[in-house]
């Protein structure tokens, strides 16, 4: 709704020769925005492109020296500034803070439903460690469980091959004695005539060494005698050269 409206000649040009000459246009857009907050009662205000366009037609170093507006404050305390003669667009406005309002909304509504989402995803993550914790404590106790089961298997394993070998021994210490008295008889006549053998040979080898023994003897004795005679010779030699 319309609160109020109001047509003014608002005069630029004293504003604006305080400023440069690259500057005057801006002087004169902030000497209209100062002169409506005087005259209107408030800081909201909203100038239309056409009032815009109509100051910077001549360019920043010639802007008009007063100007013609008409001006409207809205119920909210909103002044929209506009050329006379030209429709304000509020509808146009009101309808540009609707879907202000609107997208403003929506961006909030997708960002609580991202954090819901996020939140839902995150128990879920929480659930599945949960149930994976659970499970591996399970496999553990399974792995536990089985363990000493395996040993078990391992000792009857083991105590069976014992017994299998103890049954094998007794079986040959059996047999072991069961075996004939004759073989026996016979190992025994074997080492006796083994051992009439071995005396025999000893006998040789002892009239051998006995016989080496005496030639060895003789072979000396025949040596001394002849280095004997040989001295001999030599001894009487030598007197007969003397002389």
């Amino acid at each position: 709704m319309v609160g109020s409206e109001r047509t003014y000649v608002v005069p630029l040009r004293k504003e604006w020769l305080k400023a440069p000459r690259y500057r005057r246009a801006k002087k004169a857009v902030t000497a209209l925005r100062e002169f409506l907050i005087r005259h209107m009662k408030s800081e909201d205000i909203r100038i239309q492109k056409e009032l815009n366009e109509e100051i910077w037609k001549h360019g920043i170093k010639n802007p008009p020296g007063k100007i013609k507006i008409t001006a409207v404050k809205d119920a909210e305390g909103v002044v929209y500034a506009q050329l006379f003669g030209k429709t304000l667009a509020l509808e146009e406005e009101k309808k540009k803070k609707e879907k202000k309002k609107e997208a403003k909304e929506e961006k909030k509504e997708s960002a609580k439903e991202e954090k819901t989402e996020a939140k839902e995803v995150k128990k879920e993550e929480a659930k599945e460690e949960k149930i994976g914790v659970k499970k591996e404590g399970v496999a553990e106790v399974n792995a536990e469980k089985k363990e000493p089961a395996k040993e078990e298997k391992k000792a009857e394993q083991k105590d069976e091959v014992s017994e299998e070998k103890k049954e094998s021994s007794e079986k040959g210490a059996v047999e072991k004695k069961e075996a004939p008295k004759d073989a026996k008889a016979e190992a025994k006549e074997e080492p006796a005539e083994a051992k009439e053998e071995k005396t025999e040979k000893k006998e040789v080898k002892v009239e051998k060494s006995k016989e080496a023994a005496e030639e060895a003897k003789a072979s000396e004795k025949k040596e001394t005698s002849e280095k004997k005679q040989e001295t001999g010779k030599d001894a009487k030699e030598l007197p007969n050269q003397k002389q």
